[in-house]
């Protein structure tokens, strides 16, 4: 089967290349001229393991080929994806005109039955818009099906995600569509995935709400964790001890400065803009938004609380993507605390495994490292607000040896507070009391 990706973003380019991975034959299509010439060498635009590896092989065994032309992938494809971004408008809802301009180009290049699939996460009722665009801009009449196939990719591990997914949401009115659909991912039967197979407005909201309950469970445990440093008891244990309740689960239950990235920031908004125009109120979603926006600068007060006036001091910030194993910047954390830290005066040393040429373009007045030890020389507190795995085991003496004060702000709780206590370090967490004579508070 042939099929045509159309945006080599994040989603379009994981997705083209995994399918491709599958046996299918893929055409992934960009108006970026630059951006397709990379990848037909090769070249993965972002950061994201084993991308680049599945890239090159499957282009090496023609089964993955990059264009420009839009209709190529179209004339010769019996499905299309649409995978191009829908980025936050400044109202919170999610900007269409990309997915419209594609569903516009689509129409003008159909030579005969099509199966268009939406795997851009788009509000409930674009699979009828699109169906309105395609059908008002035929050049001939020609059957065709819609179909909403959410995408659930983890930045960091969205190969995993793909290869063996916890479920795959089918949102289709025809039949013949939901088949041709169940054929793409045929291998996923073979290891018994779950397929949600429902109504295109069903798994339209499915991915929203998804995505804005992990926000929300993420927002409840940063709440905790405030009470916690507060009442004295251990976020750990407190988070132990709920997630062992199977009706709650443990993951996405860790402490920290806030979500970011490209989804939860960006689809609890648009999710909350939904409701709106339908006159429905999403209080619990709006809560942990607002939580959310607190936390990151309840962090940003940790730091000015503990040591003082700020104005002249340098403080070295570890990790500046909005997780581990990703180049992404987008609503990090990060970003939040250094430009709060800067108003104040704060010269700023920052170090990231992958994430600094990103946020060279955002913020250009702070000095990037080139490791974490060379951040850290000489500045009078360490920030970690990404945990990645590097970080995890720095050498703690020679730690304190380069740091002018012995300031340590643990945002990802990474770190024992007895053993960085004992060491001499000034030691800050979440949710976890300080430690003191000794003790844990």
């Amino acid at each position: 089967m042939h099929i045509g990706i159309i945006g080599t973003g994040y989603v379009g380019l994981v997705t083209g290349a995994c399918f491709a991975e599958f046996g299918l034959f893929v055409t992934c299509v960009d108006k970026d001229e630059k951006k397709i010439n990379s990848l037909k060498k090769g070249i993965v635009p972002f950061y994201e393991p084993g991308l680049d590896e599945l890239v090159k092989r499957n282009i090496k065994q023609e089964r993955l080929r990059f264009t420009t032309k839009i209709a190529k992938a179209v004339e010769s494809s019996l499905v299309i994806v649409i995978a191009v971004g829908t980025p936050r408008r400044g109202d919170g809802s999610a900007d269409m005109k990309y997915v419209e301009e594609v569903a516009l180009e689509i129409a003008k290049h159909m030579d005969g039955y099509k199966v268009i699939v939406t795997k851009s996460t788009v509000p409930v009722g674009t699979g009828k818009k699109i169906r309105e665009i395609i059908s008002n801009n035929l050049k001939e009449q020609t059957d065709f099906d819609i179909v909403s196939n959410p995408e659930f990719l983890r930045e960091g591990a969205a190969i995993e995600d793909f290869m063996r997914p916890n479920r795959v949401v089918i949102g289709a009115k025809s039949p013949q569509a939901v088949a041709i659909m169940r054929d793409l991912y045929k291998p996923l039967y073979l290891i018994e995935t779950p397929f949600v197979i429902t109504n295109i407005e069903t798994a339209e909201l499915i991915k929203y709400a998804s995505n804005s309950f992990l926000a929300t469970k993420i927002s409840f445990i940063n709440e905790i964790s405030n009470l916690c440093e507060k009442v004295g008891a251990d976020i750990h244990m407190v988070a132990k001890g709920m997630g062992l309740d199977q009706r709650i689960g443990a993951k996405f239950l860790h402490p920290g400065p806030g979500y970011g990235g490209s989804c939860l920031p960006k689809d609890t908004d648009a999710l909350l803009k939904i409701a709106e125009n339908r006159e429905v109120r999403l209080g619990i979603i709006d809560a942990a938004v607002r939580a959310n926006e607190r936390q990151k600068e309840h962090m940003a007060q940790k730091i000015r609380e503990a040591m003082g006036p700020l104005k002249g001091k340098t403080i070295a910030v570890l990790g500046l993507s909005f997780k581990p194993n990703t180049d992404d910047i987008r609503d990090a954390p990060s970003l939040f605390i250094i430009q709060s830290l800067l108003r104040e005066g704060v010269h700023i040393k920052a170090y990231d495994p992958v994430a600094m040429e990103e946020t060279k373009k955002i913020i250009g007045v702070i000095k990037y490292c080139k490791n974490a030890y060379d951040a850290i020389k000489d500045a009078d507190a360490l920030v970690i607000v990404t945990e990645w795995n590097q970080f995890r085991n720095l050498d703690l003496d020679r730690i304190r040896k380069l740091l002018k004060s012995p300031h340590f702000f643990d945002l990802r709780n990474i770190y024992d507070p007895q053993k960085l206590q004992d060491m001499g370090f000034h030691y800050y967490c979440v949710g976890r009391m300080p430690v003191k004579n000794g003790k844990i508070k």
